[in-house]
């Protein structure tokens, strides 16, 4: 991930989703996503802008997906998404918040607003 992090915020529960969030701006950056990797934190997250529909084929876990609209309120969630699976095209979504899994339990809903804060 990025050597600069956010914090993604749930501002409707008042409560941290992750203390260091990376943001995948770039086509190259949003295709690599968490590709490679082993594994995820629970204090970890992945933002990726723009994107509507994720795959998990190469992936060697499962994660929590929770798509955002372009005001970053929460329109679907996807918990556990296991290898070699994909999610339905989210046509409100405008970016997805890849957590590890079981991390969004309970601290995200539909209709949740997100912000993102710079850990300065």
């Amino acid at each position: 991930m990025a050597d600069s992090f956010l914090v993604a915020f749930n501002k409707s529960r008042g409560i941290a989703l992750a203390l260091r969030a990376a943001n995948a701006d770039t086509w190259s950056s949003r295709m690599k996503g968490l590709l490679g990797r082993s594994g995820m934190e629970q204090d970890e997250a992945l933002w990726i802008t723009p994107c509507a529909q994720i795959h998990m084929f190469f992936m060697k876990f499962a994660i929590d997906a929770v798509f955002l609209d372009k005001d970053k309120r929460v329109v679907r969630i996807f918990e556990n998404l296991k290898p070699w699976r994909i999610t339905p095209w989210v046509f409100r979504a405008q970016g997805v918040l890849e957590m590890a899994a079981g991390a969004s339990l309970g601290k995200v809903s539909l209709g949740d607003q997100i912000e993102f804060k710079s850990r300065s």
